[in-house]
Protein backbone atom coordinates (compact mmCIF):
# COMPACT_ATOMS: atom_id res chain seq x y z
CA UNK A 1 0.00 0.00 0.00
CA UNK A 2 1.39 3.38 -1.04
CA UNK A 3 0.17 6.80 0.10
CA UNK A 4 -0.21 9.31 -2.75
CA UNK A 5 -0.20 13.08 -2.63
CA UNK A 6 -0.10 15.89 -5.16
CA UNK A 7 0.94 19.50 -4.68
CA UNK A 8 -1.63 20.30 -7.38
CA UNK A 9 -4.45 19.40 -4.95
CA UNK A 10 -5.06 20.83 -1.48
CA UNK A 11 -3.19 19.16 1.36
CA UNK A 12 -5.25 16.81 3.51
CA UNK A 13 -6.94 18.65 6.38
CA UNK A 14 -6.82 15.62 8.64
CA UNK A 15 -4.90 12.40 9.28
CA UNK A 16 -5.47 10.81 5.87
CA UNK A 17 -3.84 10.48 2.45
CA UNK A 18 -5.09 12.15 -0.71
CA UNK A 19 -5.12 8.63 -2.16
CA UNK A 20 -3.99 5.11 -1.37
CA UNK A 21 -2.49 3.13 -4.24
CA UNK A 22 -2.83 -0.64 -4.03
CA UNK A 23 -1.32 -1.29 -7.46
CA UNK A 24 -4.31 -1.94 -9.69
CA UNK A 25 -6.84 -0.16 -7.45
CA UNK A 26 -6.50 3.40 -6.18
CA UNK A 27 -8.82 4.84 -3.52
CA UNK A 28 -9.05 8.64 -3.59
CA UNK A 29 -10.10 10.56 -0.51
CA UNK A 30 -12.89 13.08 -0.88
CA UNK A 31 -11.93 16.37 -2.49
CA UNK A 32 -13.69 19.62 -1.72
CA UNK A 33 -13.57 22.82 -3.77
CA UNK A 34 -10.50 24.23 -2.05
CA UNK A 35 -7.82 26.06 -3.98
CA UNK A 36 -4.59 23.99 -3.81
CA UNK A 37 -2.42 27.08 -3.25
CA UNK A 38 -4.41 28.86 -0.53
CA UNK A 39 -6.30 25.88 0.90
CA UNK A 40 -9.42 28.07 1.00
CA UNK A 41 -12.77 27.20 -0.56
CA UNK A 42 -13.58 28.89 -3.84
CA UNK A 43 -16.87 30.78 -3.85
CA UNK A 44 -20.14 29.29 -5.13
CA UNK A 45 -21.45 25.80 -5.78
CA UNK A 46 -20.45 25.55 -9.44
CA UNK A 47 -16.95 26.88 -8.75
CA UNK A 48 -16.56 24.45 -5.83
CA UNK A 49 -17.71 21.57 -8.03
CA UNK A 50 -15.24 22.54 -10.76
CA UNK A 51 -12.40 22.92 -8.24
CA UNK A 52 -13.21 19.63 -6.49
CA UNK A 53 -13.09 17.82 -9.84
CA UNK A 54 -9.82 19.58 -10.73
CA UNK A 55 -8.44 18.41 -7.38
CA UNK A 56 -9.56 14.84 -8.14
CA UNK A 57 -7.88 15.12 -11.56
CA UNK A 58 -4.62 16.27 -9.89
CA UNK A 59 -4.59 13.31 -7.50
CA UNK A 60 -5.37 10.92 -10.37
CA UNK A 61 -2.49 12.44 -12.36
CA UNK A 62 -0.15 11.85 -9.42
CA UNK A 63 -1.01 8.16 -9.90
CA UNK A 64 -0.47 8.36 -13.67
CA UNK A 65 -4.22 8.13 -14.29
CA UNK A 66 -7.10 10.25 -15.55
CA UNK A 67 -10.90 10.21 -15.48
CA UNK A 68 -11.00 7.31 -17.98
CA UNK A 69 -9.62 5.12 -15.15
CA UNK A 70 -12.55 5.93 -12.84
CA UNK A 71 -15.43 3.40 -12.66
CA UNK A 72 -17.07 4.77 -9.51
CA UNK A 73 -17.68 8.26 -8.07
CA UNK A 74 -19.34 9.27 -4.79
CA UNK A 75 -20.63 12.81 -4.44
CA UNK A 76 -21.84 14.47 -1.26
CA UNK A 77 -23.90 17.67 -1.53
CA UNK A 78 -25.24 19.93 1.19
CA UNK A 79 -28.17 20.90 -1.06
CA UNK A 80 -29.73 18.38 -3.46
CA UNK A 81 -31.44 21.23 -5.33
CA UNK A 82 -27.98 21.82 -6.87
CA UNK A 83 -28.10 18.39 -8.59
CA UNK A 84 -28.73 19.84 -12.07
CA UNK A 85 -25.81 22.29 -11.72
CA UNK A 86 -23.64 19.42 -10.48
CA UNK A 87 -24.45 17.41 -13.61
CA UNK A 88 -23.63 20.35 -15.89
CA UNK A 89 -20.12 20.74 -14.45
CA UNK A 90 -19.53 17.01 -13.91
CA UNK A 91 -20.32 16.12 -17.54
CA UNK A 92 -17.39 18.30 -18.68
CA UNK A 93 -15.00 15.96 -16.85
CA UNK A 94 -16.60 12.71 -18.03
CA UNK A 95 -17.43 13.36 -21.70
CA UNK A 96 -17.24 9.73 -22.87
CA UNK A 97 -16.97 7.08 -20.14
CA UNK A 98 -19.66 7.58 -17.53
CA UNK A 99 -18.78 5.92 -14.21
CA UNK A 100 -21.27 4.52 -11.75
CA UNK A 101 -22.17 7.30 -9.35
CA UNK A 102 -23.71 8.09 -5.99
CA UNK A 103 -25.01 11.56 -5.14
CA UNK A 104 -26.36 12.08 -1.65
CA UNK A 105 -27.37 15.09 0.41
CA UNK A 106 -25.59 15.51 3.74
CA UNK A 107 -26.00 17.95 6.59
CA UNK A 108 -22.47 19.32 6.42
CA UNK A 109 -19.02 18.87 4.92
CA UNK A 110 -15.47 19.75 6.04
CA UNK A 111 -14.51 23.44 6.03
CA UNK A 112 -18.10 24.41 5.17
CA UNK A 113 -17.83 22.99 1.64
CA UNK A 114 -20.98 22.61 -0.45
CA UNK A 115 -19.71 19.48 -2.26
CA UNK A 116 -17.20 16.67 -1.72
CA UNK A 117 -16.20 14.17 -4.41
CA UNK A 118 -14.35 10.87 -3.95
CA UNK A 119 -13.70 8.04 -6.36
CA UNK A 120 -12.06 4.70 -6.98
CA UNK A 121 -9.71 4.29 -9.94
CA UNK A 122 -8.12 1.31 -11.70
CA UNK A 123 -4.97 0.98 -13.75
CA UNK A 124 -3.61 -1.48 -16.31
CA UNK A 125 -6.93 -1.86 -18.09
CA UNK A 126 -8.40 -3.50 -14.99
CA UNK A 127 -11.68 -1.68 -15.58
CA UNK A 128 -12.44 -1.17 -19.26
CA UNK A 129 -15.91 0.28 -19.87
CA UNK A 130 -18.05 -1.94 -22.07
CA UNK A 131 -20.43 -0.10 -24.38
Amino acid sequence: MKSVSSNEAPAAIGPYSQAVDLGSVIYLSGQIGADPVTGKLVSGFEAQTMQALCNVRAVLAACGLDFDNVPSVDIYLTDMSMFKKLNEVYSEFFPKNKPARLAIEVKGLPAGAEIEIRCVAYRNGACDVVA
